[in-house]
């Protein structure tokens, strides 16, 4: 989604966005992400005027006043971290480790494929499909992408072939390297 991503080139506006709108948008991810309640006041404060960035390919930035970019979607579906925000908060996403045969892949911008969430030295925390998960690493702290499931844990344990998450952000990626946003 943003392997060749940058500020000049995908940005098409940024929107200042009214208070309610900007309160349904985090209560929203208030709702989906429900353990970050204590933490939401650091990046998204109730009082902070933030912003939705527009972007090609219907994709959206939410960014606050600070400039960071904090969250973003695809086609108006439900808004995930950016990894600057899961490296802070790392429980916030259901958690899926690869092995470390995996890691150039998913650096790269592959999707996640089943027998690398399979693999002995791989961990998956249960989640159905369409979820959004951090893909963490073997050996590794910090979340190395965010994704979806392209089909529930125990499906991608009896089938182990084909895609089990589908890429959407990774490190170095244009997102990554678009340190915050000029308003």
């Amino acid at each position: 989604m943003f392997k060749k991503f940058t500020e000049k080139e995908n940005v098409s506006g940024i929107t200042q966005l009214k208070s309610s709108v900007q309160k349904g948008i985090r209560n929203s991810i208030l709702d989906t992400y429900p353990d970050i309640e204590p933490y939401i006041d650091n990046f998204l404060p109730k009082k902070d005027q933030f912003k939705v960035v527009k972007c090609h390919d219907h994709i959206e930035l939410l960014v606050n006043s600070a400039g960071d970019l904090i969250f973003f979607r695809h086609h108006n579906e439900q808004w995930c971290p950016t990894l600057r925000l899961l490296h802070q908060y790392p429980f916030m996403l259901p958690q899926q480790q690869v092995d470390k045969g995996a890691i150039r892949f998913v650096l790269s911008g592959a999707n996640i494929m089943c027998p690398g969430l399979t693999h002995p030295n791989a961990k998956m925390t249960p989640a159905e499909a369409g979820t959004v998960v951090g893909i963490f690493a073997e050996g590794k702290t910090h979340a190395l992408a965010v994704g979806k499931t392209c089909m529930s844990t125990n499906e991608i344990r009896d089938k182990n072939k084909g895609i089990g998450v589908e890429t959407y952000h990774y490190l170095n990626d244009g997102l990554w390297n678009m340190l915050s946003i000029k308003h």
